[in-house]
């Protein structure tokens, strides 16, 4: 009789222990089951919280049924459980398992802040300021407080941040944006000033920049920005003035509704280069690689003018004759599809008629 208990009582436990590694491994198995998301969640991690945390807090989103498997995989896999903290974006069909594993890997949630080639300071500012999820503390501040924050106090903003595209998380703010942008316009601005061509009429790196900026402005066709530095730096060597209009429109700030008027260039600003000689104060834009390189490799041509033809390109003449003819041609009898710039998927945003 005691062994015919002995034998249930054993017969019962091994069913015990059956069903509760059953029921376990079908817990486990819930986690690898797709979770049915209607729009991507983004997901925290905050800094320092614990993996029972990050469970706990799943499971209070729905992203999992119990908790308690989470905590389980995370004791039977240590290894596979070392979340770290951040934004994580979360997509329909992920797995629970798929997402821890995701915070394992570190691979948080980035935005982006493009920077455009031939925007200014100020239109650089209004996109950081759009940027969702950025953090903001430079708002209120002025263009000297950004300056002497990124490391060069005293400088004047304008040209000085590299236009491109720029990921972030969210803990970064607005100024470390800032901060590699103005690195890495030193750092293009510094190769390529290593590399530029014998004799140009620049005496600094930052002259080279102003020069860039104008080229910058005045085409967004990127086989004329050569075309253009030639110009003015034949120009610029020759003692003529750079009667550029983009700096014109720079030195009327606010004023500026999109058109300008003899007034505007008998004006003396410090941008106006029909009434200064050499160059403006400071760049006028963001200038791009390309533009930086086109105003330390100009093209050694002979043309000292250029004007609009109306379709995105320019005409460049050689003498003052060849160009008032091509201004009557082209500007004062404009054809009805008339633009200063190349259509936006060939170029980057470009304003002026061009040296006169």
């Amino acid at each position: 009789m005691l062994k015919k208990l002995l034998l249930a009582g054993f017969c019962v436990a091994v069913l015990a222990s059956a069903g509760t590694g059953l029921w376990v491994w079908q817990g486990l198995q819930s986690l690898e089951r797709p979770v049915v998301l209607e729009e991507p969640m983004l997901f925290n991690v905050p800094q320092g919280a614990t993996y029972t945390a990050v469970a706990e807090k799943m499971e209070a989103r729905g992203l999992v049924g119990q908790s308690l498997w989470l905590q389980l995989y995370g004791r039977l896999f240590p290894a596979q459980a070392r979340i770290k903290a951040g934004d994580y974006e979360f997509l329909d069909g992920m797995s629970p398992k798929t997402m821890v594993d995701l915070m394992v890997s570190g691979e948080i949630k980035h935005w982006y802040v493009q920077f455009i080639e031939g925007w200014t300071f100020r239109d650089m500012r209004a996109a950081l300021a759009r940027a969702e999820r950025l953090g903001q503390v430079t708002g209120k501040w002025s263009g000297e407080q950004i300056m002497a924050a990124v490391g060069a106090e005293g400088q004047h903003p304008e040209g000085r941040f590299f236009p491109d595209t720029y990921a972030f998380t969210s803990n970064d703010t607005d100024l470390d944006v800032l901060k590699r942008a103005f690195g890495k316009m030193e750092a293009v601005l510094a190769e390529e000033w290593q590399e530029r061509e014998e004799g140009l009429p620049y005496d600094t790196p930052y002259e080279a920049l102003i020069m860039a900026s104008i080229v910058e402005r005045e085409t967004g066709a990127p086989g004329e920005r050569d075309q253009v530095a030639g110009v003015f730096v034949r120009r610029l060597e020759k003692g003529m003035r750079l009667q550029t209009d983009p700096t014109v429109i720079y030195g009327m700030g606010e004023s500026y509704d999109g058109g300008i008027s003899r007034k505007d260039l008998l004006t003396h600003t410090p941008y106006n280069t029909y009434r200064i000689d050499g160059l403006p104060p400071t760049p006028i834009a963001l200038p791009g690689r390309d533009s930086i390189h086109a105003a330390l490799h100009p093209d050694n041509g002979n043309a000292l003018y250029f004007v609009a033809r109306g379709d995105g390109s320019h005409k460049f003449s050689s003498t003052l004759d060849e160009h008032q003819k091509a201004v009557r041609e082209f500007q004062l009898n404009r054809r009805n599809d008339y633009r200063s710039s190349p259509a936006p998927e060939e170029a980057s945003p470009s304003n002026g008629e061009g040296a006169e």
